[in-house]
């Protein structure tokens, strides 16, 4: 699958089948993260791995909305300095989710609201904070999911040229 395939055909997903992510997929993901960009060349993103299933409900604890967090084979945490821009949490974020769907394994970004708990849970040093985490897994069913891309809206209404409102001819 080619970039451009694997970013318009990602889906957020939130149910996985019960087996582990490979190793050698988890790797790729993990180089895929490290190699985004970062303001200044900064790089003041770290990740922290979370596969024991005391931990991932530890951690689902930490957010309002992170049902499926406990149930997902995998999560990757992301974690950033404190003052830090949270834009490059996301380049690193999208690069792992496009990556995992390139490699068959569906992902949801997942916010944690309760930064204290969660620096308690992860064992993070005072000047990190918990961006986001991913959930991964390979798709219940064994397939993609599908969707979601007749319910976007159109390249007319989402892009403005030169200024606000304006369409491109």
């Amino acid at each position: 699958m080619d970039a451009y395939e694997a970013i318009i055909t990602k889906r957020d997903t939130r149910e996985y089948e019960a087996r582990p992510v490979a190793e050698e997929h988890l790797q790729r993901l993990l180089q895929a993260a490290r190699m985004a960009g970062s303001s200044k060349n900064e790089q003041p993103i770290r990740l922290v791995v979370v596969r024991d299933p005391m931990q991932k409900q530890a951690l689902a604890a930490c957010g309002d909305f992170t049902a499926h967090l406990s149930s997902s084979p995998l999560v990757i945490v992301v974690v950033r300095v404190e003052g830090s821009r949270p834009f490059d949490a996301g380049r690193t974020a999208q690069n792992m989710m496009v990556a995992a769907n390139a490699l068959g394994i569906a992902s949801c970004p997942v916010g944690i609201q309760h930064d204290e708990p969660a620096r308690e849970v992860l064992g993070l040093p005072d000047d990190q904070i918990v961006a986001m985490a991913i959930t991964l897994g390979y798709p219940k069913g064994g397939d993609r999911p599908q969707g979601r891309g007749e319910r976007r809206m159109s390249l007319g209404d989402f892009v403005s040229y030169e200024r606000w409102g304006q369409g491109a001819g």
